[in-house]
């Protein structure tokens, strides 16, 4: 006799067994299965400067903000920490400072969601843009998987757009726009990551920011920016190309932001920049800010107002700059992305079939091999080589195994990362050598 099952997988929403879904579970089982491998996996901050004091300093600064400057007593400040909050949230107006200062985009402060994560400003979009059966949403390819899931659960259908070294084929755009036009689809918007993307850390030319833009005006598309490694370039003088929306002069491109890697992933708050116009049903012409919010008063009512709080008292040491408060990590991950590229070259020299890209910053190196690379592998370089990484067949829009394979420098130390590269040349040279070996 079998053991009762309540429900078929087939009962539930088709999404739940979707790959996209499935994905970063199986990552974080790999890993917990294999506690002792070297982690090139995990696209995760580095902990070497997490301070157990620090969000207890921050909180108590932001509680001076609502009483300094916001003239708030001691009873509303208690509120606006503790009570139910603002759907939009509270931090709206110092991530419009940030956003200012760091990006030079001048934004109205009511035109920004804070968010539970940048995850739920990715769902708050897509929801509102889904109107209709007809509606296609398109993404440069590889993608975050993040992306890819958060569409799969609004049955949303996903376009790939081919990425490659440039970041972005425009030629390719123009084209899968034609193609969904000539099947009847409209085209909402396109998911772009224009600075060092996970995974591919490719990063958007200024040229081709501007020509991208030019597009979306002529095709009445919007784009969706997501921009969380954008503050970590890898060149000593820390010099960044402007944000697609620090470029939009029409309001085509909505902003999606993170505080995860610049302050602090436990605190789970992140924002949406969206000042495009929306007449309602009244004639009142108001923020797609509002909409998203009344999508967000039915999904998590409001973003933690603590948690806003402990984000809002690091801005508030730092003058609103997220640059100048990212100093030290930026030293880090600029310096593990050179180390990393330096012992792959060294590993792997010419004529070596295994190649690399090399990234102008963020956390993420493609590593491109002669074989498929799937979950089976992964699961082999855990178990017999002590090493993890991503298979690139994650980001793609099927589950077909891709030649390629994803390493973080994030979250790992120097020797980890020498240590990491030694065991992933182990396997990756024991590969080579068992494809080789005529069959017996």
């Amino acid at each position: 006799m079998s053991d009762p099952v309540d429900l078929d997988v087939s009962d539930l929403h088709p999404a739940v067994d979707d790959p996209a879904l499935r994905s970063m579970n199986f990552l974080n089982e790999i890993a917990q299965h294999y506690p002792d491998a070297i982690s090139l996996a995990a696209g995760r901050p580095c902990e070497e400067f997490f301070d157990d004091d620090a969000p207890g300093r921050w909180l108590d600064r932001f509680r001076r903000h609502l009483a300094e400057d916001l003239g708030q007593d001691a009873t509303q400040a208690r509120r606006t920490l503790f009570q139910y909050g603002r759907t939009k949230g509270i931090l709206h107006e110092l991530v419009a400072r940030n956003l200012a200062l760091d990006e030079q985009i001048s934004v109205d402060p009511d035109a920004v969601v804070v968010t539970v994560g940048c995850q739920e400003a990715m769902f708050l979009v897509l929801r509102a843009l889904r109107a209709g059966p007809r509606d296609v949403l398109l993404a440069v390819s590889p993608t975050y998987v993040g992306l890819t899931g958060a569409a799969r659960l609004l049955d949303f259908p996903v376009r790939p757009v081919a990425g490659g070294p440039a970041g972005l084929d425009l030629a390719d755009l123009r084209a899968q726009l034609d193609r969904a036009r000539a099947a009847g689809e409209r085209p909402r918007a396109c998911y772009v990551m224009p600075d060092f993307a996970n995974p591919s850390g490719v990063s958007l030319s200024l040229a081709d920011r501007r020509r991208l833009l030019d597009l979306a005006d002529a095709e009445d598309l919007l784009l969706v920016e997501d921009n969380p490694y954008g503050l970590f370039p890898a060149d000593d003088a820390g010099r960044r190309l402007p944000t697609l929306k620090a470029l939009d002069t029409r309001r085509r491109v909505v902003y999606l932001g993170s505080f995860a890697k610049t302050v602090l992933p436990g605190a789970r708050v992140g924002y949406v920049l969206a000042d495009q116009r929306v007449r309602g049903s009244d004639g009142a012409v108001g923020f797609l800010a509002d909409e998203l919010a009344k999508i967000k008063s039915m999904v998590t009512v409001n973003t933690s107002p603590i948690a806003q709080a402990v984000i809002g008292g690091r801005l508030l040491e730092h003058g609103c700059s997220l640059v100048g408060a990212n100093v030290r990590e930026r030293a880090v991950y600029a310096g593990n992305l050179r180390r990393l590229v330096a012992g792959l070259a060294a590993r792997f020299p010419p004529p070596s079939p295994v190649g690399w890209n090399v990234p102008r910053g963020g956390f993420f190196v493609v590593v491109t091999v002669p074989f498929p690379v799937d979950d089976a592998l992964l699961t082999r370089s855990a178990r017999e080589f002590g090493v993890l990484w991503t298979p690139m067949a994650h980001f793609y829009d099927d589950t077909a195994a891709a030649p390629a394979l994803r390493l973080s420098v994030s979250a790992v130390t120097p020797g980890q990362i020498d240590e990491g590269l030694d065991r992933l040349a182990a396997l990756l040279t024991d590969e080579l050598r068992r494809r080789a070996a005529p069959a017996a």
